[in-house]
């Protein structure tokens, strides 16, 4: 399985759950690769020219799926042609979290003080056209705020170097930031779900905490490359679906900000489809660009 993002991310945690229990139930063996950079472009490229046999899948998050496709005019794979859709696994929760040293509690704090000094403050992604981008520069186009964008090279390292105060604030998902949230090492000041989050519930949301109507969460899916046989992708569907009826795997996603989720592959197509659509228009409305 290979996971076009950094190591510790959300999309990785998740990943290493779901694909250690599917390899246990086949008694196999399910090796996930990290093939960060390019927001994705990369790792996906090398599922996309796999054989199309089965062994070979790609574990993707809605970034790869639906935001970078909109944000590059030149695309070495296409999202709806080059991948058989497998299921969604899991949608990832987010938060915004903020160092220490930063003099934010929630939201407000951070939108009031983005007013009063416009594009001095600095926020951390995992790169270009990441959803840590895409979630940050939304969220400053509602509130009618300027930050500046700080691109590292993956979740990880961005979520380290807020931890490290040598970015103040950034848009993740919880399963990124879940252990360095609860071992004090950054503080968690909103979520973007629609109501507090049940392993966070002193943290307020993002909307009742300074920006009323925001959400923003993301998706885990498993995809195969295009031409797999419709036969492999139903094993590897039904594989994935056992995997997410097991308690203990649905404990391990929730535990690290993740909510099970599980959908046919014609479900998660007409979600990509859906999704590459409402990004389309969003990016245009806030005037997001790769670069």
């Amino acid at each position: 399985m290979i996971v076009p993002l950094a190591a510790a991310s959300a999309v990785d945690n998740a990943a290493r759950i779901v694909a250690q229990r599917m390899a246990d139930n086949i008694k196999g063996a399910i090796a996930v690769e990290n093939v960060p950079g390019a927001a994705g472009l990369i790792g996906a490229e090398r599922v996309a020219k796999s054989a199309p046999d089965g062994y070979t899948i790609g574990g993707f998050n809605d970034s790869v799926m639906t935001m970078v496709p909109n944000l590059h005019t030149k695309m070495p794979w296409d999202i709806l042609k080059d991948f058989d859709p497998v299921s969604l696994v899991a949608t990832v929760e987010w938060g915004l979290v903020a160092s220490n040293g930063a003099p934010y509690a929630n939201a407000a704090d951070l939108i009031a003080a983005a007013k009063s000094s416009p594009g001095t403050i600095n926020y951390a992604s995992g790169g270009n056209g990441s959803p840590q981008h895409i979630a940050m520069a939304l969220f400053a186009s509602s509130a009618g705020i300027s930050l500046t964008h700080v691109p590292y090279k993956g979740a990880t390292q961005a979520a380290i170097d807020v931890a490290a105060g040598q970015v103040p604030v950034a848009m993740q998902g919880l399963a990124t930031v879940a252990t360095l949230v609860r071992g004090g090492k950054m503080k968690l000041i909103g979520v973007g779900t629609p109501a507090r989050h049940p392993q966070f519930p002193d943290v307020p949301t993002v909307s009742e905490s300074g920006l009323p109507g925001f959400t923003f969460n993301s998706w885990f899916a498993i995809v195969a490359p295009a031409g797999t046989p419709k036969d492999i992708v139903a094993r590897l569907h039904a594989e994935v679906v056992k995997a997410l009826a097991d308690p203990d795997v649905r404990d391990k996603l929730a535990l690290q900000g993740l909510t099970p989720r599980g959908s046919s592959s014609e479900e998660l197509r007409k979600a990509t489809t859906d999704q590459l659509a409402k990004y389309a228009r969003l990016f245009k409305q806030a005037g997001i660009a790769a670069d």
